[in-house]
């Protein structure tokens, strides 16, 4: 499938809104609506674009973005694989375990002293 009938079916599904980019740019960033959001329908996944001075830009590169958000999205996660510690990281952990509780211990008052 070719890049441009992958973006033709990603518009079936997609919802622009335009809105004027925040930021520095004076007289013409403020009056002209050049920002744009795009809205993926079935997941409500939303990206926006404010980079360029053309709304065309920000709508390909919203497109694009888009694009990438959903492909991560459909990714296939590997399965985590469960692992148990080995039988000798058991034993020196109890050991450690071990010698912890008898300095504790040793620390304690004995009946005798006062």
């Amino acid at each position: 499938m070719s890049k441009k009938t992958d973006n033709n079916a990603l518009l079936k599904d997609v919802r622009f809104q335009t809105m004027r980019g925040s930021g520095p740019g004076g007289q013409h960033r403020n009056k002209v609506e050049t920002a744009v959001r795009a809205i993926h329908i079935p997941t409500g996944i939303t990206v926006i674009a404010t980079e360029h001075r053309s709304q065309h830009r920000n709508k390909q590169l919203a497109l694009e973005r888009l694009q990438n958000r959903l492909n991560e999205r459909n990714k296939k996660r590997k399965p985590r694989i469960k692992t148990r510690p080995n039988r000798s990281s058991i034993e020196k952990r109890l050991e450690k375990k071990r010698q912890r509780s008898e300095k504790k211990r040793q620390r304690q008052r004995t009946a005798f002293s006062n």
